[in-house]
C-alpha cells in the first residue's frame, strides 16, 4: 500500500481533532475525503504530510513507519501537496514558483518537468514572466497544481482543489485532476463538493468530527443515502 494511516489521533493543543482515522491509498489509486467544516479534512492532510504530528497511530509509505519524519523527508519519498487556497509567492513569477516545487531535488535539470507541467497547463508557459500574484484565480491554481508536479510526486495531495473557483473553471479543473491521474500519479483529494469529487475518484471516506463515518467504492457513494446523511450532518 502506497500510504496507510493506522488508527491515527491528532491534536491541536488539548483540543482533538481526529479520532482513530484509518484509511489508505494504493499505487495508482485516486481517493477522495469529504466532510464539512471543521471535520479534520485539512489535519488529515497535514497528518499526512507531517506538518502536524499524531498524538497515537502510525503513518506509513509503502509500509514504512514515517510518523517521525520530517516533512522535507516525506517530500522527498514521493508526497506533494496543492495546499487550500493555493498560497503562492505573489512577487515571485511563474516561473520561480514553478522551480520552488523542484528544491529538495538539487542541481538536477529541470527541462522534462517544466514540459510536462506546460504540456498539462499551456497557460503557464504563456504566463511564466509574470508575477503570480497578478493572476486569475483558475490560473493560480493551475501554478499551484504545477509547482506540486515538480516534485516527481508518487501522492499527490490535493486540499479543497475546487474553493473559491467558477463552476466553469471547476469543472476544467476536475479535468486537470483526472489528467494528472492518468500520468501515473496517485492522489488523494480532499473536496466539500461531493459529486464533483466521488464521478473521477476510485474510492471515497467521509469525516465528520474527526472521525471516518463512511468509505466506500466512489460508485456506491455517489448513490448513499448514508453519505448524504452523514455528509449534511443528520
Amino acid at each position: 500500500m502506497l500510504l496507510s494511516l493506522e488508527s491515527v489521533t491528532t491534536y491541536y493543543g488539548q483540543m482533538r481533532i481526529l479520532e482513530g482515522i484509518s484509511l489508505n491509498v494504493a499505487e495508482g489509486e485516486m481517493v477522495c475525503l469529504l466532510g464539512g467544516n471543521a471535520s479534520g479534512k485539512s489535519t488529515t492532510l497535514k497528518t499526512i504530510l507531517g506538518i502536524v504530528r499524531p498524538r497515537t497511530g502510525q503513518v506509513l509509505l509503502d509500509g514504512e513507519d514515517v510518523t517521525q519524519w520530517q516533512v522535507p523527508q516525506r517530500i522527498s519519498a514521493g508526497l506533494a501537496i496543492v495546499p487550500e487556497n493555493r498560497r503562492l509567492f505573489g512577487q515571485m513569477t511563474v516561473r520561480e514558483n514553478l522551480e520552488l516545487g523542484a528544491v529538495l531535488r538539487g542541481g538536477e535539470k529541470l527541462d522534462d518537468d517544466f514540459d510536462r507541467v506546460h504540456t498539462l497547463f499551456p497557460r503557464l508557459l504563456e504566463r511564466r514572466g509574470q508575477l503570480a500574484g497578478t493572476l486569475s484565480g483558475g490560473e493560480q491554481q493551475m501554478v499551484a497544481m504545477g509547482r506540486a508536479l515538480m516534485s516527481r510526486p508518487r501522492l499527490l495531495l490535493m486540499d479543497e482543489p475546487s474553493m473559491g473557483l467558477s463552476p466553469a473553471l471547476v469543472q476544467q479543473n476536475f479535468q486537470i485532476i483526472k489528467d494528472i491521474h492518468a500520468t501515473g500519479v496517485s492522489v488523494l483529494m480532499v473536496e466539500q463538493n461531493a459529486t464533483m469529487a466521488l464521478s473521477i475518484a476510485n474510492r471515497g471516506y467521509v469525516l465528520s468530527t474527526g472521525e471516518i463515518v463512511l468509505d466506500g467504492p466512489a460508485s456506491e457513494l455517489l448513490q448513499s443515502e448514508d453519505l448524504k446523511r452523514a455528509y449534511l450532518g443528520r
